[in-house]
């Protein structure tokens, strides 16, 4: 048999091994151990000998030094900290009772949680066993069709692989050499983008056949606010921020009120006033930011750049003559920025004009719940995005927000800090076995001529750059059939990786298009992690059939 041959013999051994069930990595190892020392046999060497060796050591060494790497720890740390701590609970009960009046609100609701969840954890089985406990039975004891309520939840729980920060994607950097950085700004609009379109197809669906998701009962969606709002409203207004500014300036009424087990205070009333202006804030901070980044930052640093060049353009230092600056934003940034200013302004009073007790006691809810994750989701990605920290600070920070937030909400006990630490720890050993043995197993394929072979095979084809993209996609998507992800990108991404060059075809782009193929494998049968994870904690009743029709759209 020839060398191209055993590279490609190679190939289809390990799809048919790891189908059969051994552990990845070690099959890997295996496997290039095992062909490596054939590819590298000489008569005359002693068993010891073999080149084989030597290449094992500099792959293991290799994968072992890539920095990037570093991040994977502390990322997978955060998700499990948040599990543990358990913080969903408070979060899932603000978003149904925001969302109350939506059709299949519930299910909507659910979707919304998997989504934000997944953002901060990034663990696929995590999100759907948690979601499945919390959601799955109020979903069926509501009468929603089995179908919606298991892929709402399987779907939604996926997510949190394409949705950065994400694991996958700093695997994917690692293996094609790209930035982080780069993969995350790109991968995050496809991935909400993809959150939105399924809202959209739950709400579409429960619109045109109520059936699948009946109105909640009033217990449901009834919102609990406290007796003592109710009197301040008789005092003050109906409308609870003109309530509570007059309240600010004439304290006297408010004072004698009783609250729970106290009366209310001055403290009080301005801690609940700062959390009536919390949909302001972010207005006006998004805002801010966007018009900071791109008119201020922007134009600062092409300043900047053209200092630069015109120092180095300067006569005896034998550079190029200054090049002109791209001075302003981008052409239509002012008509867009003004129309979404404009907009903002219009929700902000149509909100604050109906602003009752019902809307105070959810918006406080949703304030206590979501905003803190929401901040430190937001300040992991944003250091990222804008280039202050790298990819390993980021999740540094973020991990130390993590254990904040968990302590603070007195959710984590040392048992629960020692499980998330066990789990991380065999997590991140899981992915660099994995990494060792792709280091190995690709590099013999490379030597036995399989590479060149595959990409002799694939230039024979005379396929423009196109048709190459929806032939490879093509190939990932039913790849992730029987496999999972993290064997794709190891195994046959670096397979494809040299022939983008071939076609001109950006890695990133490239990527980004693997990340929404890869987030469909965990819903594609026979394997779907997802629907099994489902399955481990739904009622006796529902079947492994139901989940998958409800994951099939």
């Amino acid at each position: 048999m020839s060398d191209p041959a055993l590279g490609l013999t190679m190939l289809v051994l390990i799809v048919v091994v790891i189908m059969m069930g051994f552990p990845t990595a070690f099959t890997l190892m295996g496997l290039g151990m095992f062909f490596g020392y054939i590819a590298f046999y000489d008569p005359t060497q002693a068993f010891t000998e073999n080149k084989v060796f030597d290449l094992m050591v500099q792959r293991t060494y290799g994968a072992m030094t890539n920095d990037v790497l570093i991040s994977i720890p502390l990322f997978v740390l955060i998700g499990y900290v948040m599990e543990r701590g358990a913080l969903v609970d408070k979060m899932f009960y603000s978003i149904q009772l925001a969302f109350r009046r939506v059709p299949a609100s519930l299910a909507v609701a659910t979707l919304i949680v998997c989504t934000f969840w997944g953002i901060a954890s990034g663990l696929v089985g995590a999100v759907v066993v948690l979601m499945g406990v919390i959601a799955f039975n109020p979903m069926l004891r509501a009468g929603y069709d089995v179908k919606l309520a298991s892929g709402v939840i399987t779907a939604g729980g996926t997510l949190g692989i394409l949705i950065p920060p994400s694991v996958m994607i700093i695997v994917y950097a690692a293996v094609a050499g790209q930035s982080v950085v780069k993969l995350y700004a790109a991968a995050m609009f496809p991935g909400f983008f993809l959150a939105f379109l399924y809202l959209v197809y739950i709400v579409g669906w429960a619109m045109i056949n109520p059936k699948i998701a009946p109105p909640l009962s009033e217990e449901l969606t009834r919102v609990p606010v406290p007796a003592w709002m109710r009197k301040f409203q008789s005092a003050y207004s109906s409308n609870m921020l003109v309530g509570l500014v007059s309240a600010l300036f004439s304290p006297s009424r408010a004072t004698v009120i009783e609250a729970e087990k106290a009366r209310i205070s001055y403290w009080m009333l301005l801690k609940d006033f700062c959390a009536a202006l919390v949909p302001f804030v972010l207005v006006a901070g998004t805002l801010w930011l966007t018009w900071w980044y791109v008119v201020i930052h922007q134009q600062a640093a092409a300043e900047a750049a053209v200092s630069g060049v015109q120092q180095l353009g300067t006569p005896g230092l034998g550079g190029a003559p200054a090049a002109p600056a791209e001075h302003g934003p981008p052409e239509g940034f002012y008509f867009w920025f003004g129309l979404c200013a404009v907009a903002g302004v219009l929700m902000l009073v149509r909100y604050y004009w109906r602003m009752d007790a019902d809307r105070f006691v959810v918006l406080k809810l949703l304030t206590s719940s979501v905003m803190p994750l929401g901040i430190l989701t937001v300040v992991v990605l944003a250091v990222i995005l804008f280039g202050i920290t790298t990819a390993t600070e980021s999740a540094g920070v973020g991990a130390a927000g993590a254990f904040l937030l968990a302590f603070q909400a007195r959710t984590l006990d040392w048992k629960r800090t020692k499980e998330a630490v066990f789990l991380t720890a065999k997590t991140t050993a899981m992915v660099c076995w994995l990494f060792v043995g792709s280091a190995l197993f690709s590099g013999v394929f490379a030597i036995l001529g399989g590479q060149a072979l595959v990409e002799q095979w694939v230039l024979s084809l005379n396929m423009t750059p196109v048709q190459f993209m929806i032939l490879s996609q093509a190939i990932i998507f039913l790849l992730g059939w029987p496999l999972e992800w993290t064997e794709i990108i190891v195994i046959f991404v670096p397979i494809f990786l040299p022939l983008l060059k071939h076609f001109n075809i950006d890695p990133v782009l490239w990527g980004v298009l693997v990340f929404v193929n890869l987030q469909a494998a965990f819903l594609s049968p026979p394997v779907a992690m997802s629907a099994f994870y489902l399955k481990g904690v739904s009622p006796p009743h529902v079947t492994l059939n139901q989940i998958f029709s409800g994951m099939m759209p």
